[in-house]
């Protein structure tokens, strides 16, 4: 008799992974400056594959003190330790190009937050935008689609202690993408997935909308004058 403790098996596209997380000044998506960014290679075990890319930039506008609070970076911090703005937005846009031309799918936790803003931060400096980032997958969508009913809150802290995930620097940028990527793959290993990544990616198109504009119907209830902002992986811009 075996006695090795079964593993699921992941889908051929969720055995290598990148993962994308930013830490920045605020939390409008036109406006909010990057401070602190991650994207990485993941293995099928969820290890860090290659070079730990994260990066510090110095915004060029005051960090809020709440910013700072959350994710520790100061304004001081950042004008001293900081690189140009510029230069490490036009690094992350190469960089998670790169992995999407190649066919690796980039997770990133609430992907319109993440995408949205590196969206704006690349036209803000002049730098060509990725205009349809794809394949994307969205841990925060595949949680609510697949265990829909679940209640309590979603962060990723919590989705972390649903699956066994973790997390142990929160609001860390590469704590936190890392996190978001194992979350992702005990996901991919928990329920049926499509073997072609982009069938996930579409699908997430549409659970996405459906989920925005249920909670909509939610908040219309209490507040008549709520809006939704429908977009997967990037919000209308």
């Amino acid at each position: 008799m075996n006695d090795t403790l079964f593993e699921p098996e992941l889908p051929e596209w969720g055995k290598s992974i990148a993962v994308f997380d930013l830490e920045t000044t605020g939390l409008d998506l036109a406006e909010a400056r990057i401070v602190t960014a991650c994207a990485v290679e993941l293995d099928a075990n969820g290890n860090i594959v290659g070079r730990d890319l994260e990066w510090l930039a110095d915004p060029g506008i005051e960090i809020p003190e709440v910013a700072a609070n959350v994710h520790g970076v100061t304004t001081e911090m950042a004008r001293a330790n900081g690189r140009p703005a510029a230069e490490v937005v036009g690094e992350i846009v190469t960089t998670i190009r790169g992995y999407l031309e190649r066919g690796i799918p980039v997770v990133a936790y609430n992907a319109p937050y993440d995408f949205t803003i590196l969206f704006h931060e690349a036209v803000r400096h002049g730098i060509e935008p990725i205009e349809n980032p794809t394949p994307v997958i969205d841990p925060l969508v595949l949680d609510k689609h697949f265990d829909r009913y679940r209640s309590g809150k979603r962060r990723l802290e919590n989705a972390a202690e649903q699956y066994g995930v973790a997390l142990t620097d929160a609001h860390n940028a590469t704590a936190d993408a890392v996190a978001a990527g194992r979350v992702a793959q005990a996901i991919f290993a928990k329920y049926p997935m499509p073997l072609d990544v982009k069938e996930l990616h579409d699908a997430q198109v549409l659970w996405s909308k459906e989920q925005d504009l249920s909670f909509a119907e939610f908040m219309l209830k209490k507040d008549p004058n709520f809006k939704t902002n429908v977009g997967w992986p990037l919000k209308p811009h």
